[in-house]
């Protein structure tokens, strides 16, 4: 679904699975700042908006996902997963509920595989879920925006910003004169989720990652709630061990033109460019302050304070996640 803001001057298509928004509008840089003092919006429209109703919505919810909201007050955000049998990563949920209604927004694509899953799991329990992406859009502004939301808009309030969901109708109307300031593109939006350390499904996951890899305990992962699938692996890291791999925060060397790309294996500094991999990076930015940096996921034996290799990149490490 191809956003009306592709339109704009200077605006860049994002790639991937984040195709049909904008990448950027020509000023990166000047975007990433923008958003981090707190002015302008990101279009998030090509991101999947499901809907709950019924009178059992919040504790039908709590059956099915890591997080507890079967008490949950109306208009508080909340982070969910959905795990496989075996503990694995395979949705995240973004939600809020409105008092009538809990709204979500999921990763760009997915939301087919999670209307399915969760219309399979109905039963006898009083809800109506519903794919609304045709229908809304998700906006985000940035933590300190002073910009005001119309009455009648369900907003979903973060500490990294407020996630607005917003008829899909109204989105050509936003820019570049809108209400909420200036478009910002997609990369300045993840250079600064890269810099809070928030993954990402799709990117910081794979077809094996279990939430205690990604610091999402206690975020998103509940540990003492009710029985929901995969709790059994959260349960058995949680009491009995420690996850096989961690994320971490990369600095990455700056004289390096090249910005390695999501996949790229990681190798020990010490072992040279030829040594076993160690890990691999999730996503790599360009941010305005810091510089090129990364998320990675690295086997948990990995010394915290190892130097790493990026395709022959230099990569510094900040622990995310305790080994």
């Amino acid at each position: 679904m191809k956003s009306p803001l592709l339109s704009l001057p200077g605006a860049v298509p994002a790639e991937g699975v984040d195709e049909g928004v904008a990448g950027h509008y020509g000023e990166l840089y000047l975007e990433q700042r923008a958003l981090a003092e707190g002015t302008g919006f990101v279009d998030l429209s090509h991101r999947g908006v499901l809907t709950v109703t019924g009178e059992d919505r919040l504790s039908w919810l709590h059956l099915l996902v890591t997080q507890h909201v079967s008490d949950l007050p109306p208009h508080r955000a909340t982070e969910a997963l959905v795990l496989s049998a075996n503990g694995h990563i395979e949705h995240a949920l973004y939600l809020v509920d409105d008092g009538t209604t809990v709204w979500a927004h999921v990763e760009p694509g997915t939301q087919g595989a999670l209307l399915a899953y969760l219309e399979s799991m109905k039963f006898f329990y009083r809800v109506e879920v519903a794919d609304r992406t045709d229908e809304f859009a998700v906006v985000h502004l940035p933590a300190g925006s002073i910009a005001t939301v119309p009455e009648g808009v369900t907003v979903r309030e973060a500490p990294h910003g407020r996630d607005l969901f917003l008829p899909r109708a109204e989105l050509a109307g936003l820019a570049p004169d809108g209400p909420y300031g200036p478009p910002a593109g997609l990369l300045a939006h993840e250079a600064l989720r890269v810099e809070g350390h928030r993954p990402r499904v799709g990117f910081e996951t794979d077809h094996r990652t279990i939430p205690h890899e990604l610091g999402w305990i206690g975020t998103a992962v509940h540990l003492q709630k009710g029985c929901y699938r995969g709790q059994e692996t959260v349960a058995r890291v949680q009491n009995l061990g420690k996850p096989p791999r961690r994320l971490v925060f990369l600095h990455l060397d700056g004289s390096e033109v090249h910005l390695p790309p999501r996949g790229t294996e990681l190798r020990l500094a010490a072992d040279g460019p030829e040594g076993r991999a160690v890990g691999f990076l999730t996503t790599s930015v360009r941010h305005h302050e810091l510089g090129p940096v990364a998320l990675a996921l690295v086997k948990r034996n990995v010394p915290v304070d190892a130097d790493l290799l990026a395709d022959g990149t230099s990569a510094a490490q900040e622990t995310v996640v305790e080994p």
